[in-house]
């Protein structure tokens, strides 16, 4: 076996799986950032209408959906001493947070130009997360072959995102976002969101920054990988269309964006439910989310056994069904009244309860879901001769920017079409419009779960089949 080969075998370090993870608190800070706060401060703080923002931030996806594989595929061919893909890691600190902080600062102007603001802005955000987060995730291929031990590095990232992006969400209701006499409501008060920014993108940045030195040595220490035979950019494009209508990469990818369509959907619109719907304080909403730490834990504790002894497939369709359940029982029952009503103290343990199961399913999902992917790269090098774990894992990043992307257009639609008000005070929305929101977010959480669930059943690498890819993969490079 060729060097390269029996180094991405092995199995890595703890302290390199951490250091390898930590960068993605950048990205969980930023969707946190999108998907908890960005509708209601656009919305409810700023005033602008919500089916703007939605449109705002869906402009900034379609914008990302053409930036984000050409900068995958220039990344698998770039050739540099510190390697294919540090050089981009270390470019993206400082944009990210420069770019996160105007984001979170719109001028006193008029609609339109606040609209112009949001889009650039998010843009550019989307954009430097891209520079730092798809160079990232493309190592995760190259660092080990190993069915498992992808999973762990996928679960490392998972831990340090959703950690990052939660501690945030705790931090930011708990402390940056406390009611004034001017406004009663803690996370309707303006002042907060400045704090919010400043505090989120130092983290952002600094994140970046530790973990792409922090795998630098890992990098190096593995050949370089064989010079690039310069091609067209016909060539380039007609490559990158064959490997990403790949059968077995179609069908993880659009189960992927169809679930984080679902998800993104249920996180823009948490905050609202929570605040009008459920009419939680700000103190109270902190406390739901931070049982975020014991979702988080269980889905580790969960998603290595599962995928030993059912399979990746099978346990990420098992994870999926059970977020769908969980994210649409409370409504329903509340609907069929048959919930503690709002007030009462059982009210808050259920929500806390809930929310804790529904991190570990969609984490534990999303993170079978990833692993996938890596596993599509081996066989596409096999029927191919070429590496792209960037070009495959710019389409996985641009599908976890659907979370906040598509989940903030449909839930700005979704509030657009039952004439849910702006700058709306708790207890004052009507229960008629409150009815007719979580009916509609039911329904549209439903399809796209199930519409998940269908394509990723037609994924077919199980563990037997990654073996023998690998395996010959190996006699290869004899």
């Amino acid at each position: 076996m060729s060097q390269s080969g029996s180094v991405a075998d092995g199995q890595l370090s703890f302290k390199t799986r951490l250091l390898y993870g930590s960068g993605t608190i950048a990205f969980g800070v930023k969707d946190q950032g999108f998907n908890a706060l960005l509708m209601l401060f656009y919305n409810q703080v700023i005033g602008l209408p919500a089916a703007w923002v939605g449109s705002a931030i869906m402009i900034a996806m379609i914008a990302d959906a053409l930036f984000d594989p050409l900068l995958g595929q220039y990344s698998d061919n770039f050739r540099s001493r510190l390697g294919r893909r540090h050089p981009f890691m270390y470019a993206a600190a400082l944009p990210i947070g420069i770019f996160y902080l105007l984001l979170w600062s719109p001028p006193d102007a008029s609609n339109a130009v606040q609209f112009a603001w949001l889009v650039m802005t998010a843009i550019f955000v989307r954009f430097s997360i891209s520079l730092y987060e798809i160079p990232s995730t493309a190592l995760l291929a190259e660092f080990t072959s190993d069915y498992d031990e992808r999973t762990k590095l996928v679960a490392a990232r998972f831990f340090f995102g959703v950690c990052g992006g939660l501690g945030m969400t705790i931090v930011t209701f708990g402390y940056f976002l406390q009611p004034t006499p001017a406004q009663p409501v803690g996370h309707l008060n303006a002042g907060g969101y400045g704090v919010y920014a400043w505090v989120a993108a130092a983290i952002m940045m600094v994140s970046v920054l530790i973990s792409s030195f922090g795998t630098q040595k890992e990098v190096l220490k593995r050949p370089a990988p064989p010079p690039r035979v310069a091609i067209s950019t016909s060539q380039m494009l007609k490559e990158m269309l064959g490997i990403l209508v790949h059968p077995s990469y179609v069908s993880v990818l659009l189960a992927s964006l169809f679930f984080a369509i679902a998800s993104g959907i249920n996180m823009a619109l948490q905050i609202y439910f929570s605040t009008y719907f459920w009419e939680l304080s700000a103190s109270q909403i902190a406390m739901v989310a931070s049982t975020s730490t014991v979702g988080i834990f269980l889905a580790f504790v969960v998603v290595l056994p599962l995928s030993a002894r059912f399979g990746k497939k099978l346990s990420a369709l098992m994870m999926f069904s059970l977020a769908l359940i969980s994210n649409v029982t409370p409504l329903l029952l509340r609907l069929a009244d048959l919930f503690p009503a709002n007030g009462e103290p059982m009210l808050l343990y259920l929500l806390m309860g809930q929310f804790a199961f529904t991190i570990m399913t969609t984490i534990a999902g999303g993170i079978l879901a990833v692993s996938m992917i890596a596993d599509v790269t081996d066989q596409i090098q096999l029927e191919t001769g070429h590496r792209s774990e960037g070009l495959l894992f710019s389409a996985s990043t641009m599908v976890n920017k659907a979370v906040s992307g598509m989940g903030i257009l449909l839930a700005g639609l979704l509030l657009a079409f039952v004439n849910f008000p702006d700058k709306a005070q708790p207890g004052l929305v009507s229960g008629d419009v409150l009815q007719r929101l979580a009916g509609i977010y039911i329904g549209t959480t439903a399809l796209a779960t199930v519409l998940a669930i269908v394509c990723l059943a037609y994924y077919p690498i199980n563990r037997l089949r990654h073996i023998e890819n690998i395996r010959q993969l190996s006699e290869k490079t004899l």
